[in-house]
């Protein structure tokens, strides 16, 4: 079978998307009042502004449940989120209520004026086949919407999310019609001094991160570590899927392979390996005698206690004992 290459109409007209902690914690409640314990996924609109390549999204409302009643405001329309209803068996059903979004949005706008919508996100957490169909609904309310896939239960270490934007391939085969695909774009987590001080306090609740001991930087290694290995897996899954034909070749991705192989550094210098070696042995070194000072500084505190107990036992032993008197008559 011969790989059709595919050209885009629409150039990259986004390079990132910026996600706020303030969404991340909206569509996780999101997800724990209405999905949890469940396979279905829940859906909502992202808010936020775009400049230059990058979409800065800073909040969101959500995407399930009953319906609207406006003349009960904005704090009645947050707690009944946006109907989206989909079939388990038929991906090519499902529901939106687009008049929902419409005046949830006005009463967004009334609040913020700054704020319009950028997309809109799914806990997936992969992608689905009606996925297009639903993007094709919001490009109605913006030109170039993009969707964040929030991952609620992570099992891989890094970033929670991933940003997609759709664009038109047209095949070189004249037969063939042009459909829209996504197209993934770099996302990151960012916020601002305020949001800053608000995770500050939460994380405070869970861990106190002003505390730093060998176990947590020894842990924060090791997870890195796990980190760098399922990138690695997964960079070999797609070499070996180009190589057996089932993935089209990617000329970018693969620029991207070279330059990570060239700036990695050659292990077989003399000079590197005695480096490396005289590092390692110095570290080591501080750490032999940090715990010769802590085994020597614990028994001297044992000596200590034990001394002052014995000079507690004399206190106690040279007191003079009390005789009772007989009581006279």
């Amino acid at each position: 079978m011969d790989v059709v290459k595919a050209a885009q109409l629409s150039g990259r007209t986004l390079e990132r998307v910026v996600v706020h902690p303030l969404v991340l914690l909206s569509i996780v409640d999101h997800y724990n009042r209405v999905a949890r314990d469940t396979r279905k996924r829940v859906v909502g609109v992202l808010l936020g502004t775009s400049s230059r390549g990058s979409v800065d999204v800073t909040n969101s409302y959500a995407g399930k449940g009953p319906r609207l009643y406006p003349q009960l405001g904005l704090a009645a329309a947050l707690a009944s989120p946006m109907p989206f209803e989909e079939d388990d068996k038929d991906p090519r059903i499902w529901f939106l209520d687009h008049n929902y979004h419409e005046s949830m949005f006005s009463m967004f706008k009334r609040i913020n004026a700054k704020e319009h919508v950028v997309g809109w996100y799914s806990t997936g957490p992969k992608l689905r086949e009606n996925d297009l169909d639903v993007h094709a609904l919001f490009n109605n309310y913006v030109p170039n919407p993009v969707l964040v896939i929030i991952d609620v239960q992570p099992k891989e270490l890094g970033i929670p999310t991933k940003a997609y934007y759709a664009v038109e391939e047209v095949k070189e085969n004249a037969t063939q019609k042009s459909q829209k695909v996504f197209v993934h774009v770099p996302s990151e987590i960012a916020a601002h001094e305020v949001e800053e001080i608000g995770v500050e306090h939460l994380l405070r609740d869970v861990k106190d991160t002003t505390i730093s001991t060998l176990a947590t930087e020894v842990g924060g290694k090791l997870a890195a570590l796990k980190g760098l290995d399922a990138r690695l897996r997964e960079i070999r899954s797609y070499l070996d899927l180009v190589i057996e034909r089932k993935l089209p070749l990617n000329h970018e991705i693969l620029y991207h392979l070279q330059d990570v192989f060239n700036l990695l550094p050659n292990l077989n210098v003399n000079e590197l390996i005695k480096a490396f070696a005289v590092k390692t042995n110095d570290m080591m070194l501080v750490i032999y005698l940090s715990s010769l000072i802590r085994s020597v500084i614990a028994l001297h505190n044992l000596i200590n206690n034990k001394m002052l107990n014995k000079e507690h036992e004399r206190a106690e032993d040279s007191k003079p004992t009390a005789i009772p008197t007989a009581a006279g008559s």
